[in-house]
């Protein structure tokens, strides 16, 4: 769609803007066609305003969706979280799997995701939402190339829980990067695995914990 089209189609038609705001040099539309120049010669014409937002600066770095996930796929969580202004963390409703985890003596709260996303591999991470208190996991983020799986989910491994968490609704927040995603031979090298992934994040998360209350 052109940039023209977009701003009578979407902008003006179907959602009435009176003002419209983007970051610098940001462009839109079929090649890039669209820019500020572009929207606020529509909107002297179509009756609303266009601006340009000064970019925002954290100890000389530009804050930019960009560069945050940069920083998410190197596993750089805690730059990310002070550019973000909070920990970054992944929201969902608990769907059923196959429930391969729960056989391999590793239950998971799954997580589905329509589009591939920017992380993949094996995280140690917080659960939000189960309890007070965040509640110490190790998540895999991607699409389980060992049982040949298509579709992105994320798994969160909960350590020590033992209910039913289908429907709830939960936040994975990410602190580590462990390793990438990998394909195993089979699944008594996976639960193997599984069970080092599971030693190293319950120890980075509880060095994670005695820092946040040293």
């Amino acid at each position: 769609i052109t940039a023209e089209d977009f701003v009578r189609d979407m902008l003006v038609r179907r959602l009435g803007v009176r003002e419209v705001w983007i970051g610098p040099k940001f462009h839109f539309g079929n090649r890039r066609g669209g820019d500020i120049a572009l929207l606020q010669a529509m909107g002297a014409e179509l009756g609303f305003a266009a601006g340009e937002i000064e970019p925002v600066h954290l100890n000389g770095e530009r804050i930019s969706s960009t560069r945050i996930r940069e920083l998410l796929v190197a596993g750089e969580f805690a730059h990310a979280g002070e550019l973000l202004g909070r920990p970054y963390a992944i929201g969902g409703r608990v769907v059923r799997g196959q429930q391969l985890g729960r056989t391999l003596g590793f239950p998971t709260a799954n997580l589905r995701f329509p589009k591939t996303p920017a992380l993949s591999g094996i995280y140690a991470t917080w659960v939000h939402g189960v309890f007070e208190q965040p509640w110490p996991s190790v998540s895999s983020f991607g699409t389980r190339p060992t049982v040949e799986g298509v579709e992105p989910l994320l798994e969160a491994h909960l350590f020590d829980f033992h209910g039913d968490l289908y429907g709830r609704h939960i936040e994975v927040e990410f602190v580590a990067k462990l390793r990438d995603e990998e394909k195993f031979n089979d699944l008594p090298a996976l639960t193997e695995q599984m069970h080092r992934d599971a030693e190293q994040a319950r120890r980075i998360l509880n060095e994670h914990r005695l820092r946040a209350t040293a």
